[in-house]
């Protein structure tokens, strides 16, 4: 395969898995409006990070134990369903609990966790295209994969900053939804 084919592909599977992580990122914007650079690169970071490295453990895995992730597959939309419908349900029931003057909660580091993975999982899915790929190239893509994904991530952290302090004190709610609605598109998908 040569270079350009090689960069177009990585970057098309990086725009084609960064969309439901974009989808969670606008969410967590709408959720803290006042969020904080920092933040917003840990957050975008985290989402990164799983997205590169979902492929590789898919990789790893179709190079010693295919068998093994072909059963796995089919609990993919199960997972990201049941790990969504929590965030978003949970996301919502503390905004309706919340006071009025008070802030919608704030992403711990366990809720992203759970969102990286659960924006993440198909991804494992990628190690079977890749797996013709030898170790540098299959890492190279999954970089780019991370690349791609960290930049779609902070736009969409930004966008959902911009409707979070539009949307005031609902925007838990809406964020909840976005999580919810994300996680019954990729289980119907």
């Amino acid at each position: 395969m040569n270079l350009f084919k090689f960069i177009a592909n990585s970057l098309l599977l990086g725009f084609g898995l960064a969309m439901d992580a974009f989808s969670v990122s606008v969410a967590n914007g709408i959720n803290e409006p006042k969020m904080r650079m920092k933040k917003a690169v840990y957050i975008a970071g985290a989402f990164g990070f799983f997205q590169m490295i979902m492929p590789l453990i898919g990789w790893i895995c179709v190079k010693t134990a295919a068998e093994l992730l072909e059963g796995f597959e089919k609990y993919i939309p199960w997972a990201a369903l049941i790990l969504l419908t929590f965030i978003g349900g949970k996301m919502i029931i503390e905004s309706l609990r919340a006071d009025e003057e008070s802030e919608p909660a704030r992403l711990t580091p366990m809720g992203l966790f759970v969102q990286g993975i659960a924006t993440s999982i198909d991804a494992l899915t990628v190690g079977f295209t890749i797996a013709d790929y030898n170790f540098p190239s299959a890492f190279a893509s999954a970089l780019i994969i991370g690349i791609v994904t960290f930049g779609i991530c902070m736009l969409g952290l930004k966008l959902g900053k911009k409707l979070g302090m539009k949307l005031a004190s609902k925007a838990g709610i809406f964020g909840g939804v976005i999580l919810i609605l994300i996680g019954l598109e990729i289980f119907f998908t």
